[in-house]
């Protein structure tokens, strides 16, 4: 492998000749080789959202000149059409500021400009990072990345999501099913209507996610190192707030509090709060359908999902629910990271949070995981559901708690008889209402009707 010389601060050290970056995120390579994960995409991606749109502020501003803020830009450019992938190693187990990622991308963007103008133009710090400092970038970074996930990839699978229970609710309207508490038998109810909970859930977690917007929306830039703005112009946080919406198409506004901006991490454990909330409800809702599914002839049987792929490499014919085991893996996954977004943002120490990167690579990984797994599982598996009528009809004549009804007219103790001495003869409550003399098989047939329960 050929090799270049840079220099920074701590003197001069040897970086590969083909790619950009500089000495600072070489060292980071050499002093943090610690596990596979790396800095996401995303996250780097935003910031090339951020160096533009400092680049364009300080241009109006009067700090940087036209060719210098135009070298930025395309490089910027270049970086969100992926054309400069393979230039950012670093891990997320890096300095809790990400300063070497901040430096990762001032250097590649330096580096790469100097090489579009044909001489020695641009400076990572003192022209890509101007007005800037990385305790104020990444969590504008975080921001950023989480803002754009949130609304261009987990919105419209949560909507997709909301819409096929919407038809499932319409088709099964009027489908009379046993209700199941305790995972024992229960009261009757349509289908329709447990479907709607299940719809609700969702359009209630979509919901309190947008209600995070406001606070993730808020941007930490201008703040630079702990909150004072120093080297800082006056105006800046407001325009390049104002330019990162123009680029992303989203609106951002500059956070009202600087030193709240950089020390705590509060926006992002409550938004991820929302997408634990999220995960617990997708968990509840996977696991209905498994057991509603469960047999084909052993087991509950009430409704038909998809049949996908072979479930067994050893028992043939075997089909296995595998989008709802993938959804509760991801919803278990969300919530274990859930554990460890809490926990960082909670250590913030005087001006600022140390815990960042990991806070991000959690949130993003939260996002992509639940807005793929809801977008597999509402295609491959909750599109396709069909209810088994005969199924839920015999089930529904086989419950003793339609004895539920009976209650108002011959009392709950009774009523507990008839039930008990039903499922200790292997009869059914209409035979033991009779036969005990509560009543006549027409008053029986008058009172107990399902339809009339729901």
């Amino acid at each position: 492998m050929e090799y270049r010389t840079e220099k920074d601060s701590m003197g001069q050290i040897n970086v590969p000749a083909d790619r950009y970056w500089g000495a600072q995120t070489e060292r980071s390579l050499h002093n943090f080789s610690i596990g596979t994960e790396k800095m996401p995409e995303q996250i780097i991606k935003a910031f090339a959202v951020i160096k533009k749109a400092c680049a364009m502020t300080n241009e109006k501003l009067g700090l940087l000149d036209g060719r210098r803020a135009a070298l930025i830009s395309t490089v910027c450019d270049e970086i969100l059409d992926g054309g400069l992938d393979g230039n950012f190693p670093l891990s997320v187990w890096q300095t809790g500021s990400g300063t070497q990622t901040n430096m990762n991308v001032n250097e590649v963007i330096a580096c790469r400009g100097n090489e579009l103008a044909g001489e020695k133009l641009l400076h990572p710090n003192d022209h890509v990072n101007l007005s800037q400092s990385s305790n104020d970038t990444f969590p504008t970074a975080l921001h950023v990345s989480a803002m754009q996930l949130l609304r261009g990839k987990l919105e419209p699978a949560l909507e997709e999501m909301i819409t096929t229970l919407v038809r499932l609710e319409e088709e099964n309207e009027g489908v009379i099913t046993v209700g199941r508490t305790h995972l024992q038998d229960a009261v009757p109810i349509a289908f329709s209507q447990e479907i709607s909970g299940w719809r609700s859930m969702i359009e209630r977690c979509l919901s309190a996610i947008c209600g995070t917007y406001q606070g993730l929306s808020g941007l930490a830039l201008g703040g630079t190192a702990v909150g004072t703005g120093l080297n800082c112009p006056d105006g800046f946080a407001e325009a390049a707030a104002d330019a990162v919406s123009a680029l992303t198409g989203i609106p951002f506004h500059t956070a009202e509090n600087k030193f709240r901006a950089l020390s705590s991490k509060d926006d992002a454990a409550v938004a991820h709060g929302a997408l634990k909330a999220l995960a617990a409800d997708l968990m509840k809702i996977a696991n209905d359908v498994r057991w509603l599914a469960s047999g084909p002839r052993c087991g509950l049987g009430e409704i038909r999902i998809p049949e996908n792929e072979p479930g067994s490499s050893i028992m043939p014919g075997k089909v296995n629910p595998t989008q709802c085991e993938a959804l509760t893996m991801v919803a278990a996954q969300v919530m274990g990271n859930d554990v460890t977004v809490g926990f960082a943002a909670s250590q913030g120490n005087f001006q600022l949070n140390v815990y960042i990167p990991v806070i991000a690579y959690n949130f993003i990984q939260s996002v992509t995981l639940l807005s793929d797994a809801v977008r597999s599982f509402t295609e491959n598996c909750l599109s396709g559901i069909k209810a088994d009528r005969e199924k839920m009809a015999e089930n529904l004549s086989k419950t003793l708690m339609t004895v539920t009804c009976l209650s108002p007219k011959i009392g709950y103790d009774n009523a507990a008889v008839i039930a008990k001495t039903a499922h200790n003869n292997g009869t059914t409550i209409r035979e033991e209402a009779v036969r005990l003399g509560y009543m006549t098989e027409e008053e029986f047939d008058s009172m107990v009707r399902p339809e009339k329960m729901i």
